[in-house]
């Protein structure tokens, strides 16, 4: 997403200003080449050499430093996307009334790229009417807010006008960045994560699943311009950015939210692996161990894809996952046709850099004109290789 993309980076005089450093290098990580400029009061916090030495780009302090460079020009002309992190209330209100007193506010009054701030100061503030007016201003003028969050201030204070978190603002810049939008208009659904069949109070029967692959497919459309519909069972990893997420535990719960949800959506992607069984009967008490061997007896949970296939509308696209661990290409196809689903991404869970709990898979695709094999990717990659088949069935 941010692969080769310019981006210049103000910052203001607030203490959130250390993150600025660990932002540049978020982005920087991702690609991106990255110039900063900072305000006089920003130097007070961190040196320019510190975001120099992260760069590698002089950073700009001094509009008159290089008169014959017209320094805030210069960086416009660069600048795909104009991020400002820390922003304090005075540069808001700066941009919003079109003041440029100094070099960071003469700069962003000559972009013309995509801006986005990452409002930071104290909870007051940030609620003052001024401010949440000045915000009001620049967002109807198409300005991109990230933040601010809630949590412990500078101040002492526990409440909102924390700045984004680094990570979090870096992946905004993506979004806004992002050159493949041929899913705008669509609404994609993606489940993902196990699910939870509970025993007993302190019990429960799950799976391996971290959920990362259908988090990333829930990136991918996102990024390609689609409304992100996510149904998660429970997972460690952060939901994405951007899209509406429904949390479930069981794969009763799982079934209620994907049906309710399925018929809106142009694209299902069923990446979670929920639980093929539950407990035929839950013990309100916690089983006790006693030295002998337990039976336990395990009914058939709900068959949520084969739900979704039956109860499809026209033109819409089903995608369903074999996770296996005697991935057989036949075996799988005839998964397919069961589910009603137009593509299935096959994987042998059982090889190393595929299957749970890693970065990366192994898959094949199979539809109805047959199927292909895709060496090692990262997850992220994986999923636009799904959406884009996806959107080809989509398109006919």
């Amino acid at each position: 997403m941010l692969k080769d993309k310019r981006i210049v980076l103000g910052v203001t005089g607030g203490i959130a200003a250390y993150k600025s450093c660990v932002l540049t290098r978020e982005l920087i990580k991702a690609g991106a080449g990255v110039r900063a400029v900072m305000s006089e009061n920003a130097q007070k916090f961190i040196c320019p050499l510190t975001l120099e030495t992260l760069s590698g780009y002089r950073v700009a302090v001094d509009g008159f430093e290089r008169p014959w460079e017209i320094e805030h020009i210069s960086l416009a002309k660069y600048a795909q996307l104009f991020i400002i992190a820390p922003a304090t209330a005075n540069i808001i209100a700066k941009l919003a009334h079109g003041i440029a007193d100094d070099l960071l506010s003469t700069t962003a009054l000559a972009m013309t790229c995509p801006v986005l701030i990452a409002p930071a100061m104290n909870s007051a503030m940030w609620k003052n009417p001024a401010t949440q007016e000045n915000v009001r201003i620049l967002r109807q003028r198409g300005v991109h807010f990230v933040g601010p969050g809630s949590g412990f201030l500078a101040c002492g204070d526990e409440d909102e006008g924390r700045m984004s978190e680094p990570e979090d603002i870096a992946e905004a810049a993506g979004i806004l960045l992002s050159d493949k939008r041929d899913l705008a208009g669509l609404t994609v659904l993606v489940t993902a994560g196990p699910t939870r069949e509970k025993l007993d109070p302190v019990r429960f029967i799950t799976n391996r699943s971290t959920g990362l692959m259908g988090y990333k497919l829930a990136e991918a459309a996102r990024d390609r311009g689609a409304r992100v519909l996510l149904v998660s069972g429970p997972v460690s990893i952060k939901a994405p950015r951007g899209v509406e997420i429904t949390d479930v535990t069981s794969t009763q719960d799982m079934f209620d939210a994907v049906t309710a949800l399925a018929p809106g959506a142009d694209i299902v992607v069923q990446a979670a692996a929920p639980a093929d069984y539950t407990a035929a009967s839950f013990s309100e008490h916690k089983i006790k161990k006693t030295g002998e061997g337990l039976t336990l007896a395990l009914a058939p949970t709900p068959d949520i894809a084969k739900a979704i296939g039956e109860g499809r509308r026209p033109g819409q696209v089903l995608v369903a996952f074999a996770a296996e661990t005697d991935a057989s290409v036949e075996a799988a196809d005839a998964k397919r046709k069961r589910k009603h689903a137009d593509l299935i991404v096959l994987n042998d869970v059982s090889k190393p850099g595929a299957g749970f709990g890693v970065q990366t898979n192994i898959v094949t695709l199979i539809s109805d004109e047959g199927h292909r094999d895709y060496p090692m990717m990262d997850k992220r990659e994986v999923a636009d290789v799904i959406l884009d088949a996806a959107l080809r069935i989509k398109r006919g």
